[in-house]
């Protein structure tokens, strides 16, 4: 699994899968196993797409409301659980924006750390409880992956960077994505997290 391009035991033929995140929804955490379940030992490419489930200026989410500790009680708790993730409701509030987020992952992506990213960033939210939405936190992500921390800034102010993650946006609507994570294979899509042996039998279908 990778979008940096993995070894892998089965020599045939490479598939790409499409995976639409949000940086704030917990699920996009605990699919991370799943995607690495149904791609165990094949050669696929893992490509990271933005969806923002509140876009600037909607107003996110406050863990101090009613909604999200129901939410988290009822299924991301019992889900992660299940799944052996350790996962707390972050108290970062109100939830951060995530434009800047993504902006980073291109520039991970671009340097070969795509895979290693978003797990960093959905790890410093979920279980660290750092502010993602916070330039500085990001930087100290960069850090940690061999990444230089000012190129972040450089990153947020690119105009091709925001064109980039502007049209990911719309082909994101156009593809009719509703839920995080999604997964596109070939024109297949999963909305919302798929079980691994059905994802892994389109994989394999796609590939022959």
């Amino acid at each position: 699994m990778s979008q940096d391009a993995s070894t892998a035991a089965d020599k045939g033929s490479r598939a790409a899968i499409r995976v639409w995140i949000d940086f704030v929804c917990p699920y996009c955490l605990l699919g991370e196993r799943v995607i690495r379940a149904a791609t165990e030992g094949l050669e696929v490419d893992v490509v990271w797409m933005p969806f923002e489930l509140r876009p600037y200026p909607t107003p996110t989410l406050r863990p101090e409301d009613e909604y999200l500790p129901t939410a988290w009680k009822q299924g991301v708790y019992p889900a992660a659980e299940r799944a052996g993730i350790a996962i707390r409701l972050p108290s970062v509030s109100p939830q951060p924006y995530t434009r800047k987020a993504f902006l980073g992952l291109q520039y991970a992506v671009e340097h070969g750390q795509g895979d290693a990213y978003v797990d960093a960033v959905l790890r410093a939210f979920f279980q660290q409880d750092r502010d993602i939405g916070d330039t500085d936190v990001l930087k100290a992500i960069f850090q940690d992956l061999g990444l230089d921390p000012h190129a972040l800034d450089a990153a947020l102010a690119s105009p091709l960077y925001g064109e980039r993650h502007d049209a990911a946006l719309r082909e994101a609507r156009e593809a009719g994505i509703r839920a995080v994570p999604s997964v596109a294979v070939g024109n297949r899509l999963f909305s919302g997290t798929p079980q691994p042996e059905a994802l892994r039998a389109e994989i394999l279908r796609q590939m022959t």
